[in-house]
């Protein structure tokens, strides 16, 4: 049956403040040298005509980088159309890290000649990382980092050291745009299949977080110390019930894994933000090797699927309220799909998971999602090199530009049909907005309107869930001349508004 909502022009009881840059991203760290990374899908795969399949195989995380990834240039963060949409999104987090991060190694002096040392997996050079602060200065961010901790510098038996970090922190505090936050290391609890030197331990990894916070709030103290950034373990498992569900990702077909608690248990420097990785599932490529963690695309509208963020969120919470108490919590990778990105990633079809993370995630905490990435792979908001908006770059314009700081109890469940939310206006004048998710596909969802509101309506173009193009009100959100973003102007309604199948609706009383 189709569902049917009455809006409230106010009288809601507020939740909490939310950090103002909730939505922020990542721009992965292979990404600025040059790596390997996600190899794309096909416009058939994307459109759902053309099946994904890879041999299943018991190589592991060798074979997920033989045959699933390639190599690709680095990125160039003075691109004038990146800079301009990254700008429109207004004031972000900028993550670069990732698994590259803990073993690369930052050649700023240019003595290596492009040569990786020994125990490494890549070079970064000076040139490289100015690009970054560029980018970063130029579009009003802020910036979190992760560290090299491989086998180059240091053995398992031997403490970590700075002499890395330091060339990395010294030269962004010398070029005027210091490092606003850092985790130690990237998804840590996959050990040795993260980069992490032969041998090491949950031990080790505990000896070595004290000593890089130690150092970290001894010699740049403005800097948030921010962990331990691990996905998945602590027995958290969701969706279909299948023992190997866990919505961390890649964890699963690492060699050995630890817990969120064998990292933190006993550390001894206070940190200042609880982070953590989530993804529903895994991608279609890593479907053959762990069958049970993927979603398949008429899952992606289900109640199932759209609660397992939340459910995620709900599970670290008190993990946060022991290591990390009174702390925000940051997801500092998410996305529809460990594994680059589902076929649908891309698509229309992703926008109300998007969308009802960031929404669902303020009804419980405080705190900040970086969406995995800004213009990387197929769950990247802009396509890589031609840098084209998404349908989700859009979807989180809209959420930046409209829903503000305060979170409200909407007294409506969440069911199929009818996942309702409300914040403070963003433009700070009295009233609410709510956004409105319709992720039943068969029956429109009545909204009662308490007096005019501006609406807008996305959907996917021609009413294809999978449609590379969204419309707002009708109309595609495309980029005009001179790449620039379309008006993105609301209509106006009052009395009864019908959310279309499939459609999300942000309504602004």
């Amino acid at each position: 049956m189709a569902e049917r909502i009455k809006l409230e022009v106010g009288g809601l009881q507020a939740l909490r403040q939310m950090n103002p840059m909730l939505m922020s991203y990542n721009v992965e760290f292979a990404e600025v040298t040059g790596g390997t990374f996600w190899k794309a899908y096909t416009p058939g795969q994307i459109a759902g005509t053309e099946e994904f399949y890879v041999e299943p195989t018991t190589e592991g995380i060798a074979a997920m980088y033989r045959d699933l990834m390639q190599v690709y240039a680095p990125i160039n963060l003075y691109d004038e159309k990146l800079r301009k949409l990254a700008k429109e999104l207004g004031p972000v987090w900028v993550r670069v890290s990732g698994t590259w991060a803990t073993k690369t190694y930052y050649d700023f002096d240019g003595t290596t000649n492009g040569k990786v040392p020994e125990g490494y997996l890549n070079v970064l050079t000076k040139e490289q990382w100015i690009g970054v602060l560029d980018f970063v200065k130029e579009i009003g961010a802020k910036l979190i980092v992760s560290v090299a901790n491989c086998p180059g510098l240091h053995s398992a038996d031997e403490p970590w050291t700075p002499v890395e970090a330091e060339k990395l922190f010294g030269l962004s505090k010398e070029y005027g745009v210091p490092i606003d936050a850092a985790e130690f290391a990237n998804e840590p609890n996959m050990m040795e299949d993260t980069g992490f030197p032969k041998g090491y331990t949950p031990a080790d990894y505990r000896r070595d977080q004290d000593l890089f916070f130690a150092w970290l709030k001894e010699n740049y103290p403005e800097c948030i110390c921010v962990g331990p950034s691990t996905t998945g373990g602590d027995n958290i498992q969701f969706g279909k019930g299948s023992s190997d569900k866990t919505a961390g990702g890649v964890e699963q077909i690492a060699e050995e894994t630890c817990d969120c608690a064998d990292l933190m248990e006993g550390t001894k420097v206070p940190l200042d933000v609880f982070s953590y990785h989530y993804y529903n599932g895994v991608s279609e490529r890593l479907a053959s090797v762990m069958p049970s963690a993927h979603w398949d695309a008429s899952e992606a509208n289900s109640e199932e699927y759209l609660a397992t963020a939340m459910e995620f969120a709900r599970t670290y919470v008190p993990l946060r309220d022991k290591y990390v108490p009174d702390a925000e919590m940051w997801v500092t990778e998410s996305g529809d799909a460990g594994g680059g990105g589902d076929t649908w990633a891309s698509t229309y079809l992703d926008v109300m998971r998007t969308l009802n993370e960031l929404a669902g995630f303020s009804t419980i905490t405080n705190g900040v999602i970086f969406h995995n990435t800004l213009a990387s792979s197929d769950y990247g908001f802009l396509a890589r090199e031609v840098f084209d908006p998404r349908p989700n770059y859009f979807a989180v314009l809209l959420w930046n530009r409209l829903m503000g700081a305060t979170v409200f109890d909407t007294k409506e469940p969440v069911r199929y049909g009818a996942h309702v939310y409300a914040h403070s206006r963003k433009d700070g004048k009295e009233g609410l907005v709510y956004l409105v998710i319709n992720n039943s596909l068969e029956e429109a969802t009545q909204v009662e309107l308490p007096k005019e509101a501006e609406v807008y309506m996305l959907a996917g173009e021609g009413g294809n869930m999978r449609a590379s193009v969204m419309t707002l009100n009708g109309t595609p959100l495309v980029l005009g001349e001179n790449n620039e973003v379309p008006a993105m102007d609301p209509v106006k309604a009052e009395g009864m508004l019908e959310v279309a199948p499939g459609s999300c609706a942000f309504i602004v009383l």
